[in-house]
């Protein structure tokens, strides 16, 4: 009953709206009213150090553009020496480089170079006959298929010294066999040194010298030799080559030497197919080199008149004619 003892007309302690937390606190805040602001202050510096408010710290620095360091231009003109020193340098090793080879070049013109080809020890009696050199007299160009015609002499080479090692054991194991056996010995002495001469020579010339006519007769006879890899590789009996008509006939009656001639067999048709692409090979780069049929005749013609030997027998037989004639 303690509600209807008090005054209705009386005011509530807490119902004064100035004594709220939130009010109270803007009051009493260090903000100036805005009813104390003075627009004309007796001097503006007052009023902008009494209006300026302090900068609130940011953990975000900005970004500070440093100034580019120009480099010195000592220091530039002292790189640049020093970038012209080593040129000169390397220039001068270069010019000491081709003066040696020149005077290299002037000797060998003068002394003769000295043959390399076979390279036979200083003791051995007979001396290298031919002087080669890919890199120095072959252009690069034509260097990798000369390269290859080098290599495909040389397994020709050990082919027919194979082939004759078949035709031994052909031999050995039946004596009706001594023909391929003698004539396996002939292909190996006639064919490996003729083969150097009448095909890889001239094709090393041609390149060399750009000579069609050393094309031509390359052409002639290598023909002549893709024709033969096909007929060893075939191996007709009592032809002396150990090619595959010649070992199958051999697998009933003795397989060892059977195996022996199919290895040979083998070896005969790789040459006789790399004889075949290196032709075209050839071929192409012959078409590259602008040579013809009319610079051969030419160069044919101009050999045979300056060779000494024509020279020699052609004035011997006028000076017969000449003295027949008296």
């Amino acid at each position: 009953m303690s509600g209807y003892d008090s005054n209705p007309f009386a005011e509530p302690a807490n119902d004064n709206p100035f004594h709220d937390p939130s009010v109270t606190q803007v009051t009493n805040s260090a903000i100036e009213p805005v009813d104390q602001f003075n627009p004309f202050p007796a001097h503006p510096s007052d009023s902008l150090a009494s209006q300026t408010t302090p900068a609130t710290t940011s953990p975000y620095q900005p970004a500070v553009l440093q100034p580019s360091s120009e480099p010195n231009p000592q220091a530039v003109a002292a790189a640049a020496q020093v970038n012209l020193l080593k040129q000169q340098e390397e220039l001068e090793r270069k010019a000491a480089e081709l003066e040696r080879r020149e005077q290299e070049l002037q000797s060998n013109t003068t002394t003769g170079r000295q043959n390399n080809w076979p390279p036979l020890p200083k003791m051995f009696p007979i001396k290298p006959c031919f002087y080669q050199d890919f890199s120095e007299e072959i252009p690069i160009e034509h260097r990798r298929v000369c390269r290859m015609i080098y290599y495909l002499w040389m397994l020709h080479c050990v082919t027919l010294f194979l082939n004759l090692l078949a035709c031994l054991a052909y031999f050995i194991a039946h004596t009706a066999a001594g023909v391929d056996f003698g004539l396996s010995i002939l292909w190996l002495i006639l064919f490996a040194p003729c083969s150097f001469l009448c095909w890889y020579r001239p094709v090393y010339k041609a390149f060399k010298t750009d000579s069609s006519f050393s094309f031509f007769m390359f052409f002639f006879v290598f023909f002549c030799q893709v024709v033969i890899f096909i007929i060893q590789s075939i191996g007709i009996p009592l032809w002396g080559n150990s090619g595959w008509i010649s070992a199958f006939s051999l697998l009933g009656t003795n397989k060892a030497v059977a195996i022996i001639m199919l290895v040979v067999a083998s070896f005969f048709t790789v040459c006789a197919v790399l004889s075949i692409i290196l032709l075209k090979m050839v071929h192409g780069q012959y078409r590259r080199t602008g040579a013809s049929f009319q610079k051969a005749k030419q160069e044919f013609s101009q050999g045979v008149v300056t060779n000494k030997t024509f020279q020699s027998a052609a004035s011997s037989a006028a000076r017969g004619a000449f003295q027949g004639a008296n």
